[in-house]
């Protein structure tokens, strides 16, 4: 097993949690059809301005949200404060451009804090970098005015530090404000330079003078590793792909979390039809746990302030797994046994968990563990699971002898992924 460089942020907590719900959640619930419709379709400011005149989620009741997250076993959520569009869920004081200013006419954020700390969940924010609204922010190559014929002439007056200083007083209000325990900001991209347009990373940001503010008003938040500033990360966030190993930079395991989609966009998107079944939504969970990692899943509510249908039975797939599996989750770590095939490891102190994928014919072998497993019982129904006599087996299937033989039923119990808890000596 690793042990990740030691964070500046508090992540005894995270690590421990292992399951967490990302949401998404701005004007692009409205148009629904992805969060970065204004830049995927180059909608022009004066044209996205109908969605903030008509923001009005009635239906919005954080209290269901933060229910639906603790029943599906989550222990902490990171919502969008500010998305890269630029629209504020809370009264900031820097911008119009906010909830309050909308019909609804309402701070968003407040309640979804206290809803979320009631259910006993951790609460994060994620803030946008980016920010499509702002007026000192220089168009670049996400910018929906990217190919506007004036588009000198409209960065013109644009002053990055003014923005940058614009950035500050709003982290400012969001730590002394809601005292989260995650920031989660988003995102750098130095490279991306399009028809002569800069992208944007640390020096655009001020990344280092953003950093101090964070450390003076919360030195232990935890922090992601986006601000193009590898002395800020806490943790380290691959987004839509599913390491197979420990993720190490420069050869040092971290900590990790990874982000990821019950379907294809991550605000909501009425027409989207790949969602993933409960065979891929749990084995994401267990991938990400047997390689030492956090699973942070995403919901887009409804522009009414809903959950969709389907991310409530998406949700519902991780309550019930988890309901009779978590112990195989929270705490959890990879293990330095050898997996055997089609299944996957993961470890607590000396509990080792066999999650097993694609079911055997009645005999699972696991190298490496003869002789060292005092007691074997099935996580769904806490029933016990033979341990073989290794010597007549090893000769039968041409095993090293010390390998362990679970004897498993020849039908795979009525569970997406069965767990094998192996009590060791």
């Amino acid at each position: 097993m690793f042990t990740p460089k030691p964070t500046v942020g508090d992540t005894s907590w995270f690590v421990e949690a292992r399951l967490g719900m990302f949401i998404h959640w701005g004007l692009y619930a409205l148009p629904s059809r992805h969060e970065w419709v204004a830049s995927q379709e180059q909608i022009p400011p004066e044209a996205y301005q109908k969605y903030f005149e008509r923001f009005n989620p009635t239906l919005y009741d954080p209290r269901q949200w933060a229910k639906a997250a603790r029943e599906a076993g989550m222990k902490y959520v990171v919502l969008t404060s500010k998305h890269h569009e630029g629209f504020c869920l809370w009264d900031s004081a820097y911008t119009d451009y906010k909830a309050t200013n909308t019909p609804y006419g309402k701070d968003l954020l407040q309640p979804f804090v206290e809803a979320f700390r009631a259910e006993g969940l951790r609460v994060g924010f994620y803030y946008s970098l980016l920010d499509w609204h702002h007026p000192d922010f220089p168009i670049d190559v996400f910018h929906p005015l990217r190919n506007h014929p004036d588009v000198a002439k409209l960065n013109a007056g644009r002053d990055i530090r003014r923005y940058a200083e614009y950035m500050r007083n709003q982290v400012r209000e969001l730590l002394t404000q809601f005292d989260p325990d995650i920031l989660w900001c988003d995102f750098s991209y130095p490279t991306n330079s399009y028809n002569g347009l800069p992208g944007k990373g640390r020096e655009a940001w001020e990344s280092e003078k953003l950093y101090a503010l964070i450390r003076e008003l919360k030195p232990r938040i935890i922090l992601n590793n986006r601000l193009d500033l590898p002395i800020a990360a806490d943790i380290y966030t691959p987004e839509q792909w599913q390491p197979t190993e420990w993720l190490k930079v420069d050869g040092e395991p971290v900590v990790w979390e990874a982000c990821q989609t019950f379907s294809g966009s991550w605000g909501y998107h009425r027409d989207e039809s790949s969602w993933k079944d409960a065979g891929q939504l749990i084995r994401m969970l267990v991938n990400t746990v047997s390689r030492g990692g956090n699973l942070l899943m995403n919901v887009g509510p409804t522009s009414l302030g809903t959950f969709d249908p389907r991310a409530l039975a998406a949700l519902r797939i991780y309550g019930n797994w988890m309901a009779r599996h978590s112990e195989s989750i929270y705490g959890c770590t990879m293990s330095a046994f050898k997996e055997p095939q089609d299944c996957r490891l993961t470890q607590k102190g000396n509990t080792l968990y066999v999650h097993i994928y694609a079911w055997p014919f009645r005999h699972l072998a696991l190298e490496g563990l003869g002789g060292k497993v005092a007691y074997a019982r099935f996580l769904h129904d806490g029933s016990e699971v033979g341990l073989k006599v290794v010597d007549w087996y090893a000769s039968q299937m041409q095993i090293g002898k010390d390998t362990l033989i679970l004897d498993l039923p020849v039908k795979q119990p009525d569970t997406v992924v069965p767990v094998v808890a192996l009590e060791l000596k």
